[in-house]
């Protein structure tokens, strides 16, 4: 039985395409690189997605989709013709908010001339493009296949298809990067004029090429210096600072990511996709389970004639770890979330959370609010040490 529609947490769901051109040697995520030529799957994997989404619906009934994220690999890959048809199909399954938010991400460098148009026309009203740095050695070092010149061409092409909803990713604490050249990264940035930016720290993650042959990084002085002078360029430009990495304009924030920060469900198809869905048991219990697909494409392209169905593995998240689980989402967020939020998003009272908090508030690592979950300038500095406590608690 699911929960009254009024307990439900709002509704999100992640669409994961594996495939791109050449693996970044930063890259941790579930990514497949295939090279320029290759003819993916297009109806296979369309098939494929829409058995893993019927699948899931039940977990997601009764409530309207409220926001929608393709990501990967490189899912601009994909033609236009396979998204028209792909939403055209979902909508039949679950009802779209008024206001959904449609986002692609897209390579600069795999793109074809024309294809934006295509991919607005098919519904998507959001791109995300993974640029990382507009300068040449930079881009090599990364292994990115695009340079400079193409990522411009990029966001020309976006607007003129008619997407008013263009964000930018973009790293810092780049190899040999100091202060002046991450700051001409976010100028040329801002020159494009987009209305979101994500401006992360480069960190070196198992299982990649980076971290077995790791590159020479910035100093923490000089990562501390470059993130300080970033962050006021943007506050200049307009752009407001609303979680650890990510800046928006106002009314611009990213409605998908604030509903994994503020701990609402998402629906999670696709290689490797994960999701995250709330309950009522047949015992009057709130339940909260994560789960994930099948990582490989060509095993998870197998399973739609499986009778196991594409879900790789499960686990309830328990009521001792909620209060971890909600805080290592809901404290990335500069503002916070109010207190309602916990009890809202996780069906437990709110003195369940209280205890692990005062301790925090005393320490000046978290807002003397008891309506309000926030980090406190210095709690930001120390979110780790902040969960920490909370998970020791």
């Amino acid at each position: 039985m699911s929960l009254p529609d009024r307990f439900l947490p709002p509704l999100a769901l992640y669409v994961h395409v594996p495939w791109c051109v050449r693996k970044c040697p930063y890259c941790d995520f579930n990514s497949h690189g295939v090279g320029h030529q290759a003819e993916l799957p297009e109806e296979a994997y369309l098939q494929a997605l829409l058995t893993d989404l019927d699948d899931d619906l039940a977990l997601a009934s009764p409530r309207e989709l409220k926001s929608l994220f393709i990501g990967g690999g490189t899912p601009s890959l994909m033609s236009p013709g396979f998204y028209r048809q792909f939403l055209d199909e979902l909508r039949e399954r679950l009802p779209f908010a008024d206001d959904i938010e449609i986002t692609l991400e897209a390579n600069p460098g795999a793109i074809e001339q024309g294809r934006f148009q295509g991919f607005r026309q098919a519904g998507i009203n959001r791109l995300s493009l993974g640029v990382q740095s507009f300068q040449a050695e930079q881009l090599t070092v990364l292994g990115r296949i695009h340079g400079a010149d193409d990522a411009c061409r990029a966001v020309q092409s976006a607007r003129q298809a008619g997407f008013d909803n263009l964000n930018i990713d973009l790293m810092h604490g780049l190899p040999g990067q100091d202060v002046a050249s991450a700051l001409a990264d976010l100028e040329t940035a801002l020159s494009l004029t987009p209305e979101h930016l994500s401006w992360y720290q480069l960190t070196l993650e198992p299982n990649t090429e980076f971290y077995s042959s790791p590159p020479t990084l910035p100093s923490d002085d000089l990562l501390g210096d470059i993130q300080e002078a970033g962050q006021e360029r943007l506050d200049a430009a307009g752009f407001r600072q609303y979680e650890i990495s990510a800046y928006a304009r106002s009314g611009r924030m990213a409605q998908h990511n604030l509903n994994y920060w503020m701990f609402g469900d998402y629906l999670g198809i696709g290689a490797g996709a994960h999701g995250k869905l709330s309950a009522l048991s047949a015992e009057g219990e709130f339940d909260i389970e994560r789960r994930w697909k099948t990582r490989q494409p060509e095993a998870y392209l197998r399973r739609r004639q499986d009778p196991r169905g594409f879900v790789a593995g499960r686990e309830p998240v328990l009521p001792v770890s909620l209060p971890l689980e909600f805080a290592m989402n809901a404290l990335r967020l500069i503002d916070g979330v109010p207190m309602s939020t916990w009890e809202a998003h996780t069906g437990r009272p709110v003195s369940d959370l209280e205890t692990h908090l005062s301790s925090l508030r005393k320490k000046g690592l978290l807002v003397q609010d008891a309506e309000w979950l926030q980090a406190t300038p210095q709690g930001l500095l120390f979110l780790n040490d902040v969960l920490a406590s909370i998970s020791d608690d």
